[in-house]
């Protein structure tokens, strides 16, 4: 990296940070004036957990039956349809 872009680099940095502090400024201040609204604010770095189903053994099996009747059909017509192709 040249000097020019080092320096260029530390100037980004430090506008950066300079427009961080005066949203961090600006949230203290919303806050301030609307507490009500901390309540709302969720941890930060802290994501959403994603939902996760929970099936039975009986459930399990019951979409494992679906999805083997599902590729049988499947190929069936990709036969078909390739064997359709064949004769044209």
């Amino acid at each position: 990296m040249s000097k020019s872009e080092t320096l260029h680099k530390k100037w980004a940095l430090v506008g950066a940070q300079a427009r961080l502090d005066e949203v961090q400024a600006e949230i203290a201040e919303i806050y301030r004036v609307f507490p009500e609204l901390r309540g709302r604010q969720r941890a930060q770095g802290q994501a959403e957990q994603p939902r996760t189903r929970k099936f039975s053994s009986k459930g399990k099996a019951a979409i494992s039956e679906g999805m083997r009747k599902y590729w049988v059909r499947r190929k069936a017509l990709a036969a078909k349809a390739a064997k359709n192709t064949a004769k044209n």
